[in-house]
């Protein structure tokens, strides 16, 4: 195991270019597997999400080459429709293989998903829609089990108890490609990782409409053509180095930020008193002494994304006054809370509320990270933090940051990472 020690208290300076996006390789990765012939991907982050998502398309008889930010797939000597215990149960995304290996082969045999510690985050809106498309689904023994001998398209309301499923959506889009007639899609997710999925398929030969809306149709097409195609840059890793760089007081210019998947982050922001200078695909932070508190609600796309409420909680644990954040979408995504508290941070938990009291400063501290964004919230922390942050457990981070603390240093941060001694 690994873990960051973090010297507090640095400016940063310069320039950070956006890696592709996490959320938006996994489904398309996914997605691949249906074409007749190659698919040659760029901009794919080289991350362990995604190292796990290529071994698991290897075990089924894939073909797979990556090199610098591009994966090579070719499907066709896939054999094994089973996706096992081992590699699942790391990786919540690699529920998005379900959808593609039903439409494609008529089979699959899933474990059920891991991933990060954030609370329930049940697959029933997945089984729902994908027994509406005519697909026979079982519980064997911890394994999700599906067989179809035909998709046939049909109306499917995809809404749950905390909003639209964005993996749901995924894998339902996916089957219904290759699905015999039409599918409407009612309450679909609306993130740009849905449209930049849509738009892969499309490309590939599909006939979807309505992509970026809540109401998804889609006519079925009998087969999909291996291409090539770039992914989007990462909106979360864009927002996290956004308030990186406002919650130490630096001007550094993030380069590759799609500005309008960031509208929310940068409502709030100027809300608190700063300003956000910003074009098309990237923006500067304007360091300012103080801000103000504000309130937030974390909801699906285009709301305020859960994925950036940990980073925005340190952010907020040094502003003037009290903030209050709601979580609605994951309402236990709050582990982070107490390892913020130990770092000197005044927060208070009641349900699915956070109520902070801005600090005067924050003081270094061993502090575990418990997931992803948790991780990095940790890190931006550390970066005020007075003295020594020592961060355990980072592994987190390499599932969803490319380089995370090169880029980070690259501008003037001072992290190391080191081996933990057990």
């Amino acid at each position: 195991m690994e873990k960051f020690i973090i010297e507090g208290g640095n400016k940063l300076e310069g320039e950070v270019e956006i890696s592709g996006s996490k959320n938006a390789s996994l489904p398309i990765i996914a997605a691949s597997i249906m074409a007749d012939g190659k698919t040659i991907l760029h901009n794919i982050p080289d991350l362990k999400d995604v190292h796990t998502m290529i071994k698991i398309l290897n075990y089924l008889g894939a073909k797979t080459k990556f090199e610098n930010n591009t994966l090579e797939i070719d499907p066709s000597g896939i054999y094994q429709f089973t996706a096992p215990y081992e590699f699942v149960s790391t990786m919540r995304g690699s529920i998005c293989l379900l959808g593609p290996l039903l439409a494609k082969y008529k089979k699959a045999r899933f474990s059920m998903p891991g991933g990060c510690v954030i609370g329930p985050r049940p697959i029933d809106l997945h089984i729902k829609g994908l027994k509406k498309l005519g697909i026979e689904i079982e519980n064997e023994e911890g394994y999700i089990v599906g067989k179809t001998t035909k998709l046939k398209g049909n109306k499917i309301f995809l809404g749950g108890n905390f909003g639209s499923s964005v993996l749901a959506t995924a894998n339902i889009i996916c089957a219904a490609v290759l699905a015999e007639g039409e599918t409407i899609i009612e309450f679909a997710a609306c993130e740009p990782e849905i449209v930049d999925l849509a738009n892969f398929l499309k490309k590939m030969g599909a006939k979807i409409y309505g992509e970026g809306s809540h109401l998804i149709r889609i006519e079925g097409v009998k087969k999909l053509n291996g291409i090539e195609y770039k992914i989007i840059p990462d909106r979360i890793e864009s927002g996290t180095y956004i308030l990186a760089g406002y919650i130490t007081k630096s001007k550094i210019k993030i380069e590759g930020a799609i500005t309008q998947h960031l509208l929310s982050l940068i409502d709030k922001l100027e809300e608190a008193g700063l300003e956000v200078y910003y074009g098309e695909d990237y923006v500067v932070t304007i360091p300012k002494e103080k801000w103000k508190a504000v309130e937030i609600t974390t909801l699906p796309f285009p709301g305020f994304p859960t994925d950036l409420q940990a980073q925005m909680m340190s952010f907020l644990t040094i502003a003037d006054g009290i903030s209050l954040i709601t979580e609605k979408v994951f309402p236990e995504r709050f582990i982070h809370v107490g390892e913020l508290n130990r770092l000197g941070a005044d927060i208070t938990l009641d349900g699915s509320k956070a109520i902070i009291k801005g600090v005067n400063n924050l003081k270094g501290a061993k502090v575990m990270a418990s997931d992803l964004r948790a991780s990095a919230a940790l890190v931006l922390a550390g970066l005020i933090a007075e003295g020594i942050t020592e961060i355990s457990r980072i592994y987190h981070l390499d599932r969803g940051y490319e380089k995370f603390e090169e880029k980070l240093n690259n501008i003037g941060a001072k992290i190391k990472r080191v081996k933990e001694v057990s």
